[in-house]
Parts: C-alpha cells; sequence; structure tokens
C-alpha cells in the first residue's frame, strides 16, 4: 500500500489545485491586465521596478536578451520618453493562459501564455496597430507579492506581414477572399474584406457573399421582433395561415408553431427532396425531438407572409434591416445586387462553382449580404439585451442539450463550458463555395463574423481562429 502513497498525495495535491482553478485564472488574468496596463500604457516606472524580479531575463525575438537593468532603460527610453508618439500595448481577446506551479502543494509561481498587440498612439487620433506577438511570462510568488521573472517576447508580425499570412493560406485553401467582421465589449472594432473576387479582380470592402444558412439568423429575429411587437406570438398554430399539402391531413401539422421552428423541432427532414417518398413528411411529433431543417424556416416564412399579408422582404427590411443599419443585404438576385461585387465560389481544388442566381426568397439559405452588414445585424442583437430582454435570452441561454456542453437555442447552437463561464452562440452556413461562421459571446459582448468563398475552409480556420476571441477554444473542440 505505501508504494500507492505519492500517487494518492500527487492526486490529492491535484484535487486542491483544481478547487481553486477559476480563482486563479481569474487573479492572473487581472494580474496581466494591470502590469501592462500600469507599466506599459501608463509608464508607472515604480510599480514595474516593484514588480520584476532583480535576476529577470527577458527575451526579445528583435531586441536580444536582456537583464533586470537593460530591461527597465529600454522601457524607459523606448516606450516611456515623453514622446507624443505613444506605444500602448492590448491582450488578444481569449488568448491569455494562466498556469500554476506548485512546490509540495504550495503555489510557488505561474507561467502565463498569450498573445497580444501593439499600438502607436498620438493625442486625438485613434491608435495605430504597428505589431502583434506571442508571449511567455514566468511568474514567482513570495510573500503574496507577484514578480515577474523571465518574459520571452516572440513572432512579432508587422500588420502587413499579419495580412500576408492570410491571403497565403486563402491561397494555399484554393479560395479567394475572406470576410472578417470584428465586435468588442459590444462595439464594431472592425469589418474588414481580404484578397480578391476571382483570383484577379481587388475584393472591395463592399464585396457581396452568399452567406447560406446564415440566413436563418436573420428570419430568427425578424420572428422574436414581431413577438416582441405583439403581432405574433410563439405558440399559436401556424395551420392557421399555412398548410403544406403534403401534410394536410396529418393532425400534427397543427403543432407547428414558430418556437417549434425556430427549434428545429418540426419533425421535417432538413428539406423535403431528401425524404424517401421526396416529400414533406414528419419523422417525429413535432416539439418531441430535434432535426435540423430548412423546411420549416420555409414553413414559417409561408405562414408569416399569409399572416401579415406582407413578403419576407418587406417584413425583414422594417422590423431588422432598417433598425440595424443594413443596406446592402438581400434575400435574392434582385435588380439592387451589383454582380460586379460578387466573391465567386470555388471548389476545394480551386475550380469555379458554377453561379447559381435565386429569384425567389428562401428563408433558410441564399442571403447576399456584405460583411459590413452582417456585423451591423449582430451588433443588432446584442442590443436586444436592453430592448427586448426575455427574447433575447431565448436566444442566447442554452435549451435542448444536444452533447456534452453542447445545446441549442431559438435559432442557434450553443457551446458550453468555455474559459471564464463564457459560453459561444453560433450559426454557420455551407454551400458549395460558401463558408460562412456568425458567433456572439453574451457575458463578454464580443462577437466576429466569417465569409469564406471556397469549399476547404478548415485550414484557413485554423490559421484565424486562434487571432479571435476564445478562438482557440474553439478550434480545439471542433
Amino acid at each position: 500500500m505505501m508504494r500507492y502513497l505519492w500517487l494518492v498525495l500527487l492526486l490529492m495535491s491535484c484535487a486542491v489545485g483544481a478547487q481553486d482553478d477559476s480563482d486563479f485564472t481569474v487573479e492572473m488574468a487581472e494580474l496581466d491586465r494591470e502590469f501592462f496596463k500600469r507599466s506599459f500604457n501608463e509608464c508607472d516606472n515604480d510599480y514595474l521596478r516593484q514588480h520584476i524580479a532583480d535576476d529577470l531575463v527577458f527575451y526579445h525575438d528583435q531586441g536580444g536578451m536582456q537583464d533586470a537593468k537593460t530591461f527597465l532603460r529600454n522601457t524607459q527610453n523606448a516606450i516611456c520618453s515623453g514622446s507624443e508618439f505613444k506605444p500602448t500595448r492590448q491582450l488578444i481577446p481569449g488568448s491569455l493562459e494562466s498556469f500554476p506551479l506548485y512546490d509540495n502543494g504550495e503555489l510557488y509561481g505561474a507561467i502565463q501564455h498569450g498573445e497580444h498587440a501593439f499600438y502607436l498612439s498620438q493625442p486625438d487620433r485613434k491608435p495605430v496597430l504597428t505589431s502583434t506577438a506571442k508571449f511567455t511570462h514566468t511568474w514567482r510568488l513570495s510573500d503574496g507579492k507577484w514578480q515577474l521573472s523571465a518574459a520571452m517576447s516572440y513572432d512579432h508580425q508587422a500588420p502587413y506581414d499579419v495580412e500576408q499570412a492570410l491571403l497565403q493560406v486563402l491561397a494555399d485553401a484554393n479560395m479567394t477572399a475572406l470576410g472578417l467582421g470584428v465586435i468588442k465589449a459590444g462595439e464594431v472594432a472592425s469589418a474588414q474584406v481580404y484578397g480578391t473576387l476571382d483570383g484577379v479582380t481587388p475584393a472591395p470592402q463592399d464585396s457581396l457573399f452568399k452567406v447560406a444558412s446564415l440566413t436563418k439568423p436573420i428570419v430568427t429575429l425578424l420572428t422574436l421582433q414581431l413577438v416582441h411587437a405583439g403581432k405574433l406570438s410563439l405558440d399559436e398554430p401556424l395551420s392557421a395561415y399555412w398548410l403544406d399539402p403534403d401534410i394536410a391531413d396529418d393532425e400534427r401539422a397543427h403543432l407547428l408553431t414558430p418556437r417549434v421552428v425556430l427549434a428545429h423541432q418540426t419533425g421535417f427532414d432538413n428539406w423535403r427532396r431528401l425524404s424517401a417518398t421526396g416529400k414533406l413528411t414528419f419523422n417525429y411529433t413535432p416539439g418531441e425531438g430535434f432535426g435540423y431543417s430548412g423546411e420549416g424556416f420555409e414553413y414559417l416564412r409561408i405562414a408569416l407572409e399569409n399572416k401579415f399579408d406582407q413578403s419576407l422582404e418587406e417584413l425583414a427590411e422594417a422590423y431588422v434591416f432598417a433598425p440595424a443599419g443594413m443596406a446592402d443585404t438581400h434575400f435574392w438576385w434582385n435588380p439592387k445586387v451589383d454582380e460586379q461585387r460578387y466573391a465567386k465560389n470555388f471548389d476545394e481544388n480551386g475550380e469555379l462553382h458554377p453561379k447559381t442566381r435565386y429569384f425567389e426568397a428562401n428563408a433558410a439559405a441564399n442571403l447576399l449580404t456584405t460583411v459590413a452588414d452582417y456585423t451591423a445585424f449582430m451588433q443588432y442583437i446584442f442590443q436586444q439585451q436592453r430592448l427586448m430582454p426575455e427574447l433575447y435570452a431565448l436566444m442566447a441561454e442554452p435549451s435542448q442539450q444536444l452533447g456534452e456542453q453542447h445545446y441549442f437555442s431559438l435559432g442557434w447552437e450553443i457551446l458550453a463550458g468555455l474559459k471564464d463561464g463564457e459560453h459561444a452562440v453560433l450559426h454557420t452556413g455551407k454551400d458549395p463555395g460558401v463558408n460562412t461562421l456568425a458567433i456572439f459571446f453574451p457575458q463578454s459582448k464580443n462577437a466576429y463574423v466569417i465569409f469564406m468563398n471556397g469549399d476547404n475552409s478548415l485550414p484557413v480556420m485554423e490559421h484565424l481562429l486562434p487571432s479571435l476571441y476564445s478562438g482557440s477554444e474553439l478550434w480545439n473542440r471542433r
């Protein structure tokens, strides 16, 4: 028995550490924030001296190896010289990882790893991004005080280098264009398009992308807005406004409601052509299962159009597009669609997919939009937390459990159990030559939108996600 005592003690010490993991993570995140805020951004030199060890060793991939004395001198001369051009640092959200160091169960230090961005600030001007880099820090804890004892700063890249690396990944994946919209703390931080429309023509910032199933979140929010306005109930039978001939004689048709459709509980196949008969059929009683279905959203569209005597386009314009500021989003190839701005679609070998134009609205697919418009839509979703909190929660909070830490809400997929109690609310879109993602994080109010015009999305996502909020966690859970 004694020979296993070391294992018992080790497991006990691990268990003790595990109990404090959340507190440790929060403490270390605050240490990183305070250290860079005061020493780097605010140039509090007394604070910096107190929080670095006398035997500090700093390794920089461009500035060489420095001891504590040299590090302090270089910080004073390069960062805190008093020039009107002031370097500042921002942690890339979601990149920070902290690992405790124990000696016989006693916490004595920590290792931190993350990525950060550096900006050059001037009075009355917007800060300019100068580089991004990775860092690894070793902290030593003594008498309740943290001191930086070793640091590595590496993989510095200028914005041009970052963009060139992204373009190379796109080229290697046989696609030509990428749209990326980012929201931080509820505010739009950027909406950019990279690459070309077709391998030759530079992609303008208002490039039009087909976004496939990212149509559904638009219709989800439209439906909830109608409920909020008192014009629709989530639980009213759709049979009052529409009975598809394929199921008109089936009593279960009267169980279809807006809530059942948005929760993907209709019992329909994704599309009726996929069923054995080629007709719309129930695979289970509505409300008693889960099955992703575009047919359900189309059923809802027809019911809404009949109830309100308005087209989906008219309803969406009044309740979503206009209030969200979306002036360049279209359900079909109407005369307002500028085909000269369309990002063409490529297969995994880099061959063009035939361009398919649609001339009627579909509530489940085929939306045409810009990354700026859809990023504005995501920001508008955050605004619903204030405008209609109960209905917002139906989108943002888990309801149906699909697997471990995997849920569905009304209209959205949810991945729970992320760091710091965060969870991701997301929707994807995929068609030939189309890969899209829209994702938001209710706790931090961060979000991003990714549009790609090709089939081979995984290499691009592997490259891009780690630079985005909680992206590394999401990639690891793919």
